[in-house]
């Protein structure tokens, strides 16, 4: 019986020493596997793709480093377009910056069973050196640096369309910036990038962009300008200064905005020209049922040129529509196309007679005595207007002075008066040979009557039937319709004279 426990206990002895020599084993199998990859990497370890496992620092760094060779660094540009940089052409070479050490000694040697089923992958940056000149060169002859491939940016300017003023925006062109380039470049290479993208920053930017203030502000005073509309407010007419009207008074030179003088006076110019009644010729509808030609004389609109420009460009310059009259210098009594109206005053020298109608009704008429024709004093013909009133009055001449109550002058000094030294001898053709030295000599209750009743302004239509040839100074001062220069005459005579062929 002992002999068979002392067998037994041998047998367990035997085991336990067994069993204790595999641990030992075990152990120092797995003491010496952390040893060694305490300066190794562990097995199926890949770095940027390479196999470093079971390598040490040295080794992973160089395998790491096999890239260098083949590498290739490819630049976008902002239209996507690429280039090329190759390693070899700059002599680029790895320089280890740490991070494969720093994964070394990151492992937890001692987790070195747990990786066999659990392999890691890194990446790390692929750190190098390069020739500086050699990748200075070869940024330069980049085909994006090439002369005949660079296109300038062009700034933003104001350009003139069919439908106006507009902002024409810059054309960014594709200049870059070589330092900029090469910047980039020196430092995708120096981390091992792969690409690099360059942005607005890397090229040459237009001077103006349709954002500059520059620009802005003077489409602002454009619009300013061709908002300033103006409505005229003429009676029977529709005359409005438009937008388009306006932008013909612009001058735009670079980032200057101002209004052309010499356009806008031209503009004034045409408006007096249509709407100046003074002096017109005109259509007349006479009490004896006829119609007569007459101008001359200084009655109707008179546009007043230089304050008109002056407020058209004040009105532009405050950039608002308006609604307002001309300037005028001179305005008629009835507004309108037929600015004489139904209130005026006839006087036909050649039969002798004057009319005075107020609101087309009839107030006096009377045979009168003018301007003796034969003596160079006719009276002054035309479409002239009441200037003043004045009671009494005394008329003054080279030769004579008259007493009269009632004095009503239209044409310079040539006026309707009441004139008692005619003794109630009026009309026919007195006036031929008889006549005054130009006013219209009325009997005193006419010229009484039309005295208290007229307004100062009423038109004055003055006319003979039969031509004739005024030389007297009141005709020249009142710009008469039938006025001839004394000394122009004489000469046309001289000029005919002279040219008549003997017989």
């Amino acid at each position: 019986m002992q002999r068979r426990n002392r067998r037994r206990n041998r047998k367990i002895i035997v085991a336990i020493a067994s069993i204790c020599g595999v641990a030992t084993l075990l152990i120092a199998v797995y003491l010496g596997m952390a040893f060694y990859f305490d300066s190794h990497f562990f097995f199926r370890t890949k770095i940027n793709g390479w196999k470093v496992g079971g390598k040490d620092l040295q080794q992973a760094e160089e395998k790491v480093g096999d890239g260098v060779e083949g590498y290739l660094l490819t630049v976008y540009d902002r239209d996507g377009e690429k280039y090329h940089v190759y390693g070899e052409d700059i002599k680029c070479s790895y320089v280890p910056d740490g991070s494969v050490e720093k994964l070394l000694k990151s492992q937890n040697k001692f987790q070195w069973f747990k990786m066999l089923l659990h392999p890691k992958e890194y990446e790390v940056p692929i750190t190098m050196e390069y020739h500086q000149k050699s990748i200075a060169k070869v940024v330069s002859k980049l085909d994006c640096f090439q002369k005949e491939n660079v296109k300038e940016p062009e700034s933003a300017r104001i350009a003139q369309g069919e439908d106006g003023y507009y902002i024409e925006p810059e054309i960014p062109g594709n200049h870059m910036i070589y330092e900029n380039v090469l910047a980039k470049v020196q430092q995708a290479v120096s981390a091992g990038d792969v690409s690099v993208e360059l942005t607005d920053e890397d090229y040459v930017k237009p001077e103006y962009t349709s954002e500059s203030k520059e620009i802005t502000e003077v489409m602002d005073r454009i619009n300013s300008y061709e908002n300033a509309t103006i409505d005229y407010q003429i009676k029977d007419y529709e005359e409005k200064l438009s937008r388009k009207q306006i932008r013909e008074f612009l001058q735009v030179e670079g980032f200057s905005v101002s209004l052309d003088e010499v356009k806008i006076e031209a503009y004034v110019q045409s408006l007096a020209s249509k709407y100046n009644t003074y002096a017109d010729l005109r259509s007349f509808r006479t009490s004896s049922g006829d119609t007569v030609e007459i101008g001359g004389g200084d009655y109707g609109w008179i546009v007043d040129k230089p304050k008109e420009a002056e407020q058209l460009k004040a009105d532009l310059e405050a950039g608002k529509p308006v609604t307002r009259e001309l300037v005028y210098a001179q305005r008629p009594f009835v507004e309108g196309k037929d600015d004489i109206g139904n209130t005026y005053v006839e006087i036909d020298y050649t039969k002798q007679h004057l009319w005075y109608y107020e609101n087309g009704e009839l107030v006096v008429e009377s045979d009168v005595v003018t301007g003796n024709i034969n003596r160079d004093n006719g009276s002054p013909d035309g479409v002239f207007k009441i200037v003043y009133k004045d009671s009494p009055a005394v008329l003054k001449g080279e030769d004579y002075e008259s007493d009269v109550t009632y004095f009503m002058p239209f044409a310079y000094n040539v006026g309707i008066h009441d004139a008692d030294w005619r003794h109630g001898q009026f009309g026919g053709e007195i006036y031929k040979s008889n006549g005054s030295h130009g006013c219209i000599n009325a009997p005193f209750e006419v010229a009484q009557k039309i005295y208290e009743r007229i307004k100062v302004g009423t038109p004055v239509i003055a006319f003979y039937r039969e031509p004739v040839e005024l030389t007297a100074e009141n005709a020249k001062i009142s710009n008469a319709y039938s006025y001839v220069d004394p000394e122009k005459k004489k000469a046309q005579e001289a000029e005919g004279q002279s040219g008549e062929v003997a017989e």
